[in-house]
C-alpha cells in the first residue's frame, strides 16, 4: 500500500506511529513514541535504517506519545535535524510543560530541542519526496498533517483514523474544538488522498469510509460534548494505567484529583459530582467495560 521508500513502524499504545521515510540523499522519521518505549523505538528504527543515519526528525504534534523518544533519538544521532510545528516552538525553547500538556494530562516527555518549524501552506523535502504541509486543528490546535500528492500519501496524525480521531483538547478545558476537527476533515477530504497513515492504527485506504465514520463520531459529540468529556477523561485515565500497569485504587483516585486536565473538566462539565466520587465512577466504567480490572484494592491494566 505504501511506496518501498516509505517503512511504517505500528505501535501499539502507548507510543504513536512512525513512518521512516528513505530518500536517496536523506532519511526522514515521523514521530517518535511515548519516552517509556524510547529503547524499543530506537531498536526498531536501527533495525529499519540498515547502517544509515538518521537526518530528520518530524513531528506532527507534540502530545506526549508522539515525541517522547525525541530526546532519545537526539542522543542516539547527534546531528538529526529536526521540525516541530510552529505554534509549539516556544513551549519547547523554555519546556513549558505545562503548555505542552505533560503536566495537565499527568505525562511525561524528557526535554528535547527543536531546528525549526514546520510552517503550514508550504512545502517539505523529506525522503526524496516533496510533503505539502497543512494546519490540521481540532484533536490539538498545532497540530499538521503531512501530504505527498505524486503518492496520494497522507500522515493525518490523529485528526483522522480508520474509525474516529483523537480527543478534541480544547473542548476539555472549555475552548470550541469540535468545528476545527469537521474543517480539518474537510481539508482531508479535498485533498482526495488514497492511502492514510494514522497516528494510531494500521495504514488504510478506505479515506471515504473513515471520513464517513470520523463525522458521524463528530455528530456524536456536537450534540452531547458531556459524551465527549465523559470519553477524554476515560482515555487519560486508561493512558495513565498503561504506563504505569496498575495501583492501589486510592492512589489512581489521588492522581485523578493531581491531574489538571482530569479537574478542568470536572469542573467545567461535572461539577454537581464530587471530583473523587466522579473519577471512582469513570473507573467503575472502564472495569466494567474490560479495560481496567479490579484486583483486591488494585486496579490494573489489561
Amino acid at each position: 500500500m505504501l511506496p518501498s521508500d516509505m517503512h511504517f513502524i505500528e505501535r501499539g499504545w502507548l507510543s504513536s506511529n512512525s513512518l521512516l521515510l528513505s530518500g536517496p540523499d536523506d532519511t526522514v522519521l515521523v514521530d517518535s513514541g511515548y519516552h517509556t518505549h524510547a529503547e524499543q523505538t530506537l531498536a526498531l528504527l536501527h533495525h529499519a535504517l540498515r547502517g544509515r543515519s538518521l537526518n530528520r526528525l518530524i513531528n506532527t504534534h507534540l502530545h506526549s506519545d508522539h515525541c517522547g523518544g525525541n530526546a532519545a533519538v537526539q542522543a542516539s544521532w547527534p546531528t538529526v535535524h529536526t521540525s516541530i510545528p510552529p505554534g509549539c516552538a516556544e513551549a519547547v525553547r523554555h519546556w513549558d510543560e505545562e503548555a505542552l500538556t505533560y503536566k495537565p494530562t499527568g505525562q511525561s516527555c524528557p526535554r528535547f530541542s527543536f531546528d525549526d518549524v514546520l510552517q503550514p501552506g508550504t512545502q517539505l523535502l523529506a525522503g526524496g519526496r516533496t510533503w505539502d504541509i497543512h494546519a490540521a486543528p481540532g484533536h490539538d490546535p498545532d497540530s499538521v498533517l503531512l501530504f505527498q500528492p505524486d503518492t496520494g500519501v497522507l500522515l493525518s496524525a490523529d485528526a483522522l483514523w480508520e474509525n474516529g480521531f483523537g480527543v478534541v483538547f480544547p473542548e476539555i478545558y472549555g475552548e470550541p474544538g469540535f468545528d476545527d476537527v469537521g474543517h480539518t476533515l474537510d481539508l482531508i477530504e479535498r485533498l482526495q488522498p488514497t492511502t492514510i497513515v494514522p497516528g494510531h492504527g494500521r495504514v488504510f485506504a478506505d479515506v471515504s469510509g473513515a471520513l464517513v465514520r470520523a463525522r458521524e463520531r463528530l455528530k456524536v459529540f456536537t450534540e452531547q460534548p458531556l459524551k465527549h468529556a465523559s470519553h477524554a477523561a476515560k482515555v487519560l485515565i486508561k493512558f495513565h494505567l498503561m504506563a504505569i500497569q496498575g495501583c492501589p485504587i486510592e492512589s489512581l483516585l489521588d492522581w485523578t484529583q493531581a491531574s489538571g486536565y482530569l479537574t478542568t473538566l470536572h469542573r467545567v462539565h461535572f461539577h454537581a459530582q464530587p471530583l473523587r466520587e466522579w473519577a471512582g465512577s469513570l473507573m467503575e466504567a472502564l472495569i466494567r467495560s474490560g479495560v481496567l480490572a479490579r484486583q483486591d484494592d488494585w486496579v490494573v491494566n489489561v
